[in-house]
Order: structure tokens, then sequence, then C-alpha cells
């Protein structure tokens, strides 16, 4: 459609100037004076050949010109080379068909021009600083920015006068292009959509910093929502008599991602920092209102239960008796604990350190979990006998308890329901490595379709 257009324009243009030439009129000179007739259709003669000289000119702007194959940058400079070509059409119009000198013109309607401009001021500043952001490629849409007053979004559209930013909460911002001009602008997307972000620790001097260091580096080890390149960093920001304040340095694949990144470095720090026995600081308020307080001395299996959401529902005395099921078990550091293909015989508890899930095939590997203190695993070779999905081995020392399948089918007789609970993060877990691996077989689609019943048969809870 546009070519024809274009070839259509070119025809019109060159009739015309065949039709004027041949008949002695020149477009681009000022026409002698006669009759009133023969005056009028020159004149109409002339202005037919400059609009048509003007919109073959726009249309072969519009369909070759191109700024490095960018649109964005394209669309603005097409808009500028045809904004001039109007105006030349329409000062030629004024000065070989109206007869008008244009310098008199342009001299005598200066003092319109100041009131014009004196009136547009604040639309002209948006409109030229629009130009320059779209040519200083600030931003383009689609990028997530940041100006100096915490005011943020995803650059949903940019014009002459405006830019328009998709707020977190999903609300529409429109801002002048003078404002974001003056302002301080962070573009996140930029060089790459992947994002910086730092949390902040604070704990009681009761350990050595460094201890405290490697503590919440094995926290960083352990999420799954953080990217291992760049290398994620701990850095010690202040030490008093108060506390030990760090900072978690990390970086994400995309800002969309920033909440859930810290709510699971949060839960993490919690987590390692309670099974290390590192006290978190509290407000001086809460210290001098309570005063010193007795921790009650708990047996270490017992403490390893209470970090578990799947026994949360126990009471205290059927908490001990599990405790006094379960066996103590160390990994050194990279150790593995089990390979891929094989099946464990005991439910293992994470007490402290990281363990890491990692499938093989050929050379390829991947990431299936990262486990933490609170987590546990080998339930599948416990419950159902199944082979493991991949290799199991220690990112950190990692100590922790196991419950042999045969001391766990006597506690399960007293709680059956525990067995609907562990079918299921089974059922859960199993339902993640299928999305894994949605192009393999057998890893995770042989199962039956009632978890909990079979479950229940293999312990003769039935």
């Amino acid at each position: 459609m546009t070519r024809t257009k274009l070839v259509l324009d070119i025809l019109v243009f060159l009739t015309l100037s065949l039709l004027l030439f041949s008949r002695g009129i020149e477009p681009f000179a000022t026409g002698p004076g006669g009759d009133i007739p023969a005056g009028i259709a020159t004149g109409a003669a002339k202005a037919a050949w400059w609009i048509s000289l003007s919109l073959f000119l726009v249309n072969i702007i519009r369909h070759f010109v191109v700024f490095e194959h960018r649109p964005r940058e394209g669309r603005l400079v097409r808009d500028l080379l045809c904004g001039l070509v109007y105006i030349g059409t329409a000062l030629s119009l004024i000065a070989y068909v109206f007869n008008v000198p244009v310098g008199t013109l342009i001299a005598t309607s200066g003092i319109f021009a100041v009131v014009l401009g004196l009136a547009m001021q604040s639309t002209l500043n948006d409109v030229f600083s629009g130009i320059a952001l779209n040519l200083g490629q600030a931003y383009v849409v689609g990028d997530w920015i940041v100006l100096d007053d915490s005011l943020q979004g995803r650059v949903i559209e940019t014009n002459w006068r405006s830019t328009h930013l998709l707020s977190p909460t999903n609300d529409v911002i429109i801002l002048p292009n003078s404002t974001l001009a003056k302002s301080r602008l962070t573009n996140i997307s930029s060089p790459d959509e992947s994002h910086g972000i730092t949390v902040t620790a604070r704990f009681s001097p009761t350990e050595r910093p460094d201890i405290v260091v490697e503590a919440m580096k094995t926290v960083l080890l352990g999420c799954t929502k953080i990217m291992r390149v760049p290398t994620p960093s701990v850095s010690v920001v202040g030490l008093d008599g108060d506390a030990i304040t760090l900072e978690l340095g990390c970086r994400i694949k995309n800002v969309a991602n920033v909440t859930e990144a810290k709510n699971e470095i949060y839960d993490l720090i919690y987590r390692h920092s309670r099974s290390q026995t590192l006290s978190m600081v509290a407000s001086l308020a809460k210290n001098m209102l309570s005063g010193p307080t007795q921790t009650p001395v708990m047996d270490s299996a017992m403490k390893c239960l209470l970090t578990i959401p799947l026994f949360h529902s126990l009471t205290e005395n059927e908490r001990y008796s599990l405790s006094q099921l379960m066996v103590p078990v160390g990994f050194a550091k990279n150790h593995m604990v089990v390979g891929q293909g094989s099946a464990l015989t005991s439910l293992i508890l994470i007490e402290r350190g990281v363990i890491l899930i990692e499938n093989h095939d050929g050379d390829h590997r991947t990431e299936v979990a990262r486990l933490s203190p609170g987590d546990f695993f080998g339930e599948r070779g416990v419950l159902m006998g199944m082979v493991e999905a991949g290799d199991i081995y220690a990112l950190t020392q990692v100590s922790g308890y196991e419950v042999p399948k045969d001391r766990l089918a006597v506690f399960l007789k007293d709680r059956p329901e525990i067995a609907e609970e562990l079918a299921a993060v089974l059922a859960f877990r199993l339902e993640k490595e299928r999305h894994l691996f949605e192009n393999e077989s057998g890893l995770s689609l042989a199962y039956p379709p009632s978890l909990s019943t079979k479950i229940k048969s293999l312990f003769g809870l039935l």
C-alpha cells in the first residue's frame, strides 16, 4: 500500500512538472502580473505543484529514512524532516504563489512570534525535552525507570510531550518530558534486565564478625531466586557495642522479582541465624522494657523439629517421642549424600547448612532444588521407594538428623495424619519436577494418583 502511494505521488508530480514547464511556468519563480483569471489559474497550478512535491518528499522520508533500525528514533527523525518539508512548502507557497516577500513577512511577524512563544513556553519545553530524551536514548519503551523522587514504573509510551509509565500498582503515570529532562533518572533495565538488590541485617555482637559473615554467605548460597554470576557478596558496614551490621548484595534477573527475592533472603536469614544461634538485634525500647530473658534449655533434636513446618502440629510429648527416634548425621562440604538414580531409606532433616539437588543428563546439569535449615529430603525413597531425581550433595558443611524408615513407621502409626502432609509435600515436589523436566520421562510421572493412600498402605496404616 505504501509503495503504491509512493508510485502515485511520483506520477502526479512528474505529470504536473511536465504540464507546467511545457507552458513556460516556473513554480519556483514569482509570477508576473496579468489578468485575474490567468493569475488564479497559474497560482493554483503552482500550489498544486508545491503540494505534490511536499507529499512526494514526505512519502520518501517515511518510506526510506531509518535511524539505525530503531523504530522510535527513526519515527522522531522522520517527523522532524517532514515538519521541515511542510514549513518549506508553506513558505514557498507564500513567496511564489501569493508573491509575498517571505523575508519581510518574517521580520514583521517577530512580535507575534514572541507572544506565541511565551504562550506556548511550557508546551515547547516539553516538545524539545522530548526530542532531547529520544535522541539521547535515556530509555526505550519497555524499560523500568526510577526518578530521584522514588517515582518508578515501566515505560509504556513516549511521545512529543509526555512519557507514560506503568507503576508497580498497575496505575498509569503521565509525566511531562520537561520533568523527566530535569530529573535524575535511573534506568534499571539498562544495560540489561538484571537488577542489583541489597538487604541489611543486624546481629548482636556476641560472635566474631567473620563468623556472622560466613553465616550470611550460606544464606545467599541457599537462595534460589538470585543470580550466581556475579557472585553475591556480604560486607560488614557497621560494628559497635549494640550490633554488627551487614549488607547482603546480589543480582536478580528482573526488577519484577525484587519482592520475591527479598522475601526469600529474609526467610533464610531467620532460618540460618536460628540454626547457628546468632541473635538478631532487638530494639532498645524493647530491651529496656522487657529486661533480660531466660531462654529455656532445649534438646538439639527438639530445636530441629521446631524449625520444620511439617511437625508444627505435634504436641510437645509427640515431638519429644519423635526426637528420640532421630539419629544425628553430618556431611562435609561438597560431600555427595546420594547419587541420582539411588533411593534413600531415611528421612533427613536439615539443621544447619545448604543441600543442592542437581539433575544431570550427560554434560547438561539442571538445578532441581536448594534446601536450607527447616527443610528435609529423602521422603520419596522412604515413602514410595522411588529413586532421587538428581545428585544430592552438601554445598556447605551440613548437620542434621535422620529418621530411618522403620522408626518413622512406628511414629506414623500414632500420627497417621502426618502421612497426609508428607504426601502433599512429595506431590508438590514431583509436580515441580514435572514442569522442570517436561521433556524428560520417568522422573515425575510414574506415581499413583493417591499418594497418601499408597503411603498408608506401605506403612500398614490402612
